[in-house]
Parts: structure tokens; C-alpha cells; sequence
């Protein structure tokens, strides 16, 4: 209950920053939020809270869209919802639904979720420029890779065996 209430608690914070940290001016005049660089991170905290709760885990991203609605404005709620109801859709069915070591199932459901959020949210709220995909999309997949490169690192350690008792005292 905890990590579903954690993981809500996280959807309702990067929806609060979104309406309050200030966009940074781009090159071409686009504008692009440092708040993406959380997104991946979150898209990753599915995935581990899914493992210890379940399908139940969209219960908690529609209790976080829900009360989005009051922490921030109507309309960045609304098009926050549709792009974590897409993107999680899908980055949720990928790790559901593919068998592979649990890395490789960050990375892909990662790497179809996060663009496909992207493209939602900055569509809705009427910023969908490719310069602005391009920077949210792949800041929000850097915490993404992070996760990844950690998680993959600790499934190719070698597991240590432990030795009964009994042999380690004998010669």
C-alpha cells in the first residue's frame, strides 16, 4: 500500500511542478521544462511498484491524475492525464507482457511510453514542436537509462554462493 501511495504521491508532484517550475528558453525560441527529467524516473518507479503490487498500480496513477486535477491547473491536468494514461498504458503493457530479464523490460517499455507521453502532453497543451519533443522526450529518458544501466549492471553480477556452516569451519 505503501509504494502505491508512494508512487501517486509522485505523479501528483510532477504534475505540481510542471505548473510552477519555470520553462527554460530554447535556441529556436521553443521552451522546454527541466521538470522532464523527473518523468523518467517515474515511468521507472511504475515498474518497480508494479512488481510488488500488481495490475493495482493503475489505481494509483488514476488517484494521482485525479488529484493533479486540484494541485494543478485544469488544463495541465487534463493533458498530463492523457499523456501518462497513454504513455503508462503502454509502458505498463510492455513490462507486463514481455518475458524478458526485468532491465530489458525497463528499457523497451521506456522507450515506447516516454515518446508516446511526450507527444500527448505537448500536443494538448499546444507546445508540440519538434525541437520541444525532441528535448522532453529525450530528457525524460535519460533518468530512464540511468535506472537501466543500474539495474542491468546488478543482473550481470555474479550472484555470491553462500557455503552451509557445517563447510566452512572444515577443512
Amino acid at each position: 500500500m505503501i509504494a502505491l501511495a508512494c508512487y501517486a504521491t509522485l505523479v501528483v508532484g510532477v504534475n505540481w511542478a510542471f505548473a510552477v517550475v519555470p520553462m527554460v528558453a530554447l535556441p529556436n525560441g521553443d521552451v522546454w521544462t527541466p521538470v522532464s527529467l523527473v518523468v523518467g524516473f517515474i515511468y521507472i518507479v511504475r515498474d518497480f511498484v508494479q512488481i510488488r503490487t500488481g495490475h493495482h498500480v493503475l489505481w494509483a496513477m488514476l488517484a494521482g491524475c485525479i488529484a493533479s486535477w486540484y494541485l494543478a491547473s485544469p488544463e495541465l491536468a487534463i493533458a498530463s492525464a492523457a499523456a501518462f494514461a497513454v504513455g503508462e498504458a503502454f509502458d505498463w503493457a510492455l513490462f507486463s507482457f514481455t518475458r524478458r530479464p526485468f532491465s530489458q523490460r525497463i528499457l523497451l517499455s521506456s522507450l515506447v511510453g516516454v515518446p508516446l507521453d511526450s507527444f500527448v502532453f505537448l500536443g494538448l497543451v499546444g507546445m508540440a514542436t519538434p525541437v520541444t519533443f525532441a528535448a522532453m522526450t529525450a530528457s525524460k529518458l535519460v533518468g530512464a537509462m540511468l535506472v537501466f544501466l543500474v539495474v542491468r549492471r546488478r543482473e550481470a553480477a555474479p550472484v555470491p554462493v553462500a557455503r552451509p556452516a557445517v563447510l566452512r569451519g572444515a577443512r
